[in-house]
């Protein structure tokens, strides 16, 4: 496992939950709001990356007073080593969220069958019309994702889609399409980007509280249960 950063407590990443989040390395997009370029680009980065054995020995120090583990980063299932990782964190009782951007649905499906994950958090980064150019992948194939949105659409976990908004990268008909898109999904969080200064694209900004606010109405005729974060 190529394992980028460990956050030893959050109360937020893993809602309900007091849990740890675990950073794993490389990514297959390139989104210019992305906050992790160290993950993204793990070659650029001055950081060293963890041996897993420190983080499960971590974890086993912390049974009993962690809840829960996220798995993020980069893009985890982009690594070969992730099912059996999360085997380890299983047996020692831990419930496991996975963040993904959903281009790996045959790993997604894998996890799902083999019952690894307790929640699932998928990346929506735009409408279909704008996703490559949001991802920052030119010709990007879209029926991968669209594929692992199928699959957490039948409810066989907890899931949740989210959207990290950028003034510059979407607009009323991002959020009219991706409401089509994700019809009757269980929840969908639409997340205010912040400008700072690691992000892989200089020059893009936060949209407005209103412009927020319009959005969300925009999507709930078709995803009822919609919250905004980041405000």
């Amino acid at each position: 496992m190529r394992i980028g950063g460990l956050q030893k407590l959050t109360l937020l990443d893993y809602s309900g939950k007091v849990a740890c989040t675990v950073f794993l390395s490389g990514c297959n997009l390139r989104c210019p709001y992305c906050h992790n370029p160290g993950l993204v680009l793990p070659e650029q980065s001055e950081r060293s990356e963890i041996p897993e054995a420190e983080v499960l020995s971590f974890l086993e120090r912390r049974k009993g007073k962690l809840d829960g583990v996220c798995i993020t980063g980069g893009e985890p299932t982009l690594q070969p080593e992730l099912p059996e990782f999360l085997e380890k964190l299983r047996r020692l009782g831990y419930a496991v969220k996975l963040d993904t951007n959903g281009t790996n649905p045959e790993m997604l499906a894998s996890l799902l069958q083999a019952g690894s994950l307790d929640y699932v958090a998928m990346d929506i980064k735009n409408s279909p019309a704008r996703y490559a150019e949001t991802a920052g992948v030119p010709g990007l194939a879209l029926t991968p994702i669209f594929r692992s949105v199928s699959f957490l659409l039948r409810g066989t976990v907890d899931y949740e889609f989210r959207t990290t908004a950028v003034a510059e990268l979407h607009d009323d008909a991002s959020f009219v399409q991706l409401g089509d898109w994700l019809m009757g999904a269980k929840r969908y969080f639409i997340q205010c980007f912040e400008p700072r200064e690691t992000v892989l694209q200089a020059g893009l900004h936060a949209p407005s509280e209103m412009q927020l606010h319009r959005w969300a109405e925009l999507v709930r005729p078709k995803i009822p249960a919609v919250e905004i974060r980041g405000i």
